[in-house]
């Protein structure tokens, strides 16, 4: 009997989860069902597949959106997050499986009673960060319990970034994933978390500011800046004991520090509308944020606001993405800062044909155990094959894709609304990663942890 796997958007975190599936297929008689709003852009491999079917779908629409869920074996759902909670509520009105790589919303949340009751598994957070880092988490968590120790600490730091053999610019930074959530990163309230058995916020305005360092055998130190909410996984992890409990982002060292002049500025606020957007230069665009001078020009009125020395290296990151450029025009109506800001980065960083970028996760397991105190650190990084085979789409994509076929061969079968964390979950996921070259480094460390006799924590 064919199965069917619907799969709801086809965006740049997709290519290997449909290689995934289309490569399955025979073996285990899957039909694979792409809902995109733009199908002319998914690639003539994956659209003229025997086992594929593309269906130009506007999510909107729900007569067509119920039909497709309903004639599916199980639902992958790759688009926005918003948009989740329409698929989630037909999921359960037709009783289908469902898999997103996205953060467990508060509206999800409420279904895991309706898909308990209908035995239907809901898998969230299966792709990078969240999923691959809460898969190898649980990994050596467990193996530290199961061993008898006690966590103290727990740091998890994940990035997004350019290959070495790319890194061609001074920010040593291109998209690799949507640039909108990039240009945002970081709102929505103070990020929180525990560090040294004391409760720890950081405002958004202050948040680049505040960065640790750490360093990745063979490719070089980077910075990490606090992710918003660290504090959700407490009980999930069970960690309610831990002394300190912190998720990060990774860049490389210097990144945050120039970020932060947008923040600054006002180039990140996406509250407001700036009526007359549409063919601002991008020269036009930084002066709307700095004072009136009628001598002073927008560069010096720049430097003097945020007191940045010619020679700062800060300086050179501006210069580089061409802001002071009075010929370049931003073709947005009625933009917000944030979106203006965003068509300016994504004209130096998008990622060319050929560049490959790079994921980096790293994190840090303290532990008690028999009197002593250990640490382990543990890392992996992964280098994309091209513009469109990038590490971001084989660390996000490929574990969607091993969860679904996992649910569908009922070798996962817990029912609910749910993230990875459960040996059914992640021993056969992280297993089978490893034979893509997802592969974790494990090191004994000092433990470098909480003092309970130190003072200023």
């Amino acid at each position: 009997m064919v199965r069917t796997i619907l799969v709801l958007g086809a965006g740049k975190s997709t290519s290997y989860l449909l290689d995934y599936i289309l490569e399955n297929s025979k073996k285990e008689n899957l039909q694979m069902v792409i809902g995109d709003l733009h199908p002319e852009n998914i690639s003539q491999d994956i659209s003229t597949h025997p086992n594929c079917n593309v269906v130009a779908l506007d999510i909107f629409n729900d007569q067509e959106r119920g039909r497709l869920i309903e004639s599916s074996s199980i639902v992958v759902s790759m688009l926005p997050a918003r948009l989740h909670i329409k698929i989630a509520e037909d999921c359960i009105k037709y009783k289908k499986h469902l898999v997103t790589a996205s953060y467990i919303s508060d509206e999800i949340a409420a279904l895991d009673k309706e898909a308990k009751k209908n035995g239907l598994v809901f898998m969230n957070e299966i792709g990078l960060d969240p999923g691959i880092d809460h898969m190898s988490a649980m990994e050596i968590i467990d193996r530290i319990r199961y061993e008898g120790g006690k966590m103290l600490l727990f740091e998890s730091f994940t990035g997004g970034l350019v290959a070495p053999v790319n890194d061609t610019n001074l920010w040593n930074y291109k998209f690799t994933w949507n640039p909108r959530n990039v240009v945002l990163a970081g709102q929505g309230g103070a990020a929180k978390f525990i560090q040294e058995g004391t409760y720890k916020y950081i405002p958004y305005q202050k948040l680049f500011r505040r960065t640790e360092l750490v360093d990745v055998e063979g490719y070089g130190s980077f910075e990490v800046y606090a992710n918003r909410d660290s504090l959700k996984y407490t009980a999930a992890y069970g960690l309610q004991d831990a002394l300190t409990l912190y998720r990060g982002t990774m860049r490389r060292v210097g990144f945050s520090k120039a970020w932060h002049v947008f923040v600054m500025l006002g180039m990140t606020d996406d509250s407001y509308v700036i009526e007359n957007s549409e063919g601002m230069s991008y020269r036009d665009f930084v002066n709307l944020f700095l004072p009136y001078s009628p001598t002073d020009s927008v560069e010096l009125k720049l430097r003097h606001y945020l007191k940045i020395d010619q020679d700062d290296i800060r300086w050179g990151k501006l210069i580089e993405l061409d802001l002071f450029n009075s010929s370049k025009k931003i073709p947005i109506k009625n933009a917000t800062p944030a979106k203006m800001l965003q068509y300016i980065l994504e004209d130096s960083w998008t990622l060319g044909k050929d560049e490959k970028d790079m994921i980096v996760m790293y994190h840090k397991f303290g532990y008690e155990i028999n009197g002593k105190k250990k640490q382990i650190d543990a890392n992996m990084v992964a280098l994309g094959e091209n513009q469109s085979h990038t590490a971001m789409a084989k660390t996000v994509g490929l574990p969607v894709a091993m969860a679904t076929l996992q649910i569908l061969n009922k070798k996962i079968t817990t029912p609910g609304v749910q993230i990875p964390i459960s040996q059914e979950v992640y021993k056969p996921i992280l297993s089978e990663l490893k034979s893509y070259g997802i592969t974790f480094k494990e090191y004994e460390v000092p433990y470098l942890g909480y003092n309970p006799d130190s003072i200023g924590n």
